[in-house]
């Protein structure tokens, strides 16, 4: 198990671009797979995209491909989520989550609200 921390999260415009960290405690940091979701108001969870410990991303939600980034940098314990264009329909809180056993994600943080104005 890791303790996440996520930061960044806060109110912007449509079109701006907020990046957010996500912060590992724990020795197993490194080898774990990491995820971002996020959870709108009124919907169900869904995942944003995830990040193995080599650092190949893959995002998996359509309506962000082209807009969001995912990168990781192992000797600060952190992820990042680099969110450009942003887009009302982005509202929502975001949660980084570590799968460090390779049976799911486990460990959540307590997540990041995204506000985004039209």
């Amino acid at each position: 198990q890791v303790q996440l921390v996520e930061s960044g999260g806060g109110l912007v415009q449509a079109g701006g671009s907020l990046r957010l960290s996500c912060v590992a405690s724990g020795r197993t940091f490194s080898s774990a797979r990491m995820g971002w979701f996020r959870r709108a108001p009124g919907k169900e969870r869904e995942l944003v995209g995830v990040i193995n410990w080599r650092g190949i991303s893959t995002v998996s939600k359509d309506s962000v491909k082209g807009r969001f980034t995912i990168s990781r940098d192992n000797t600060k314990n952190t992820v990042y989520l680099q969110m450009n264009n942003l887009k009302p329909e982005d509202t929502a809180v975001y949660y980084c989550a570590a799968d460090t056993t390779g049976t799911g994600f486990a460990s959540w943080g307590q997540g990041t609200q995204v506000t985004v104005s039209s």
